[in-house]
């Protein structure tokens, strides 16, 4: 990394922390239902929110890099582990409780749907009509902005594309994105907002898993952390 070029990379990680900001932030927008909120009934538009949390994994990624650059390298080895094993453990508990809050979602829509008359209706009333032009102007937004990401990453430094674990995340982010966008143009409008919980249910286990991953790679690197320090004592 001594050719990093640092103007890119610092560009980079302000791009995707834009691009979380705008998940998070997009999803209250979209899931903006006056009739579901007056009721107090969970809302649609979880698909977009739900990409933070694949996304927030690369920030820390992104983290993890920058980090040798604020700390020493011996002092980032040791607390690498740990922040990875704090991390993945965060991530994949709140990973499960968003996947339960778009089951119980998408279970509560469904059933509402096939109640017919009445529940039919109360879920039109509820939940027949989303935000799509909104979502997919979102959407796109979210889309430039992590290919920029990506291509700055590029410019910041070939080497890279030699990091597999990032290259593929970055890809599965991408991916993601267009599963919530194809999902929300898939079904009518009365249907997206149950087509938008299913996206938010794949986008959520994906980010689960890819926890599990970054779990499972934290390991290694504790264990070498406390083989030091035993030798560091004796």
């Amino acid at each position: 990394m001594d050719n990093l070029r640092k103007p890119f990379f610092v560009v980079a990680v302000v791009v995707i922390a834009v691009a979380i900001l705008v998940e998070l932030g997009g999803g209250a927008v979209v899931g903006a239902h006056r009739v579901a909120q007056q009721l107090d009934v969970p809302n649609p538009g979880l698909g977009i929110p739900y990409l933070a949390l694949l996304d927030g994994l690369i920030a820390y990624t992104m983290l993890l890099m920058i980090s040798p650059f604020l700390i020493t390298e011996r002092v980032h080895g040791r607390l690498q582990g740990i922040a990875s094993l704090v991390v993945s453990l965060l991530a994949i508990i709140g990973g499960i409780f968003m996947i339960l809050a778009a089951v119980a979602l998408l279970l509560l829509m469904v059933a509402m749907l096939v109640a017919v008359p009445f529940g039919t209706l109360a879920y039109m009333a509820l939940f027949g009509s989303f935000e799509r032009g909104s979502a997919a102007m979102v959407l796109s937004m979210v889309m430039t902005l992590k290919l920029v990401f990506a291509g700055c990453l590029l410019l910041a430094h070939q080497r890279f594309l030699q990091n597999k674990g990032l290259v593929i995340i970055v890809a599965v982010s991408l991916l993601c994105t267009l599963i919530v966008q194809f999902l929300h143009g898939l079904v009518p409008l009365f249907l997206v907002s149950i087509t938008d919980a299913i996206a938010a249910i794949v986008v959520a286990a994906i980010g689960v898993l890819w926890a599990v991953f970054i779990l499972f790679g934290s390991i290694p690197a504790i264990v070498k952390a406390a083989k030091f320090r035993v030798h560091a004592a004796a």
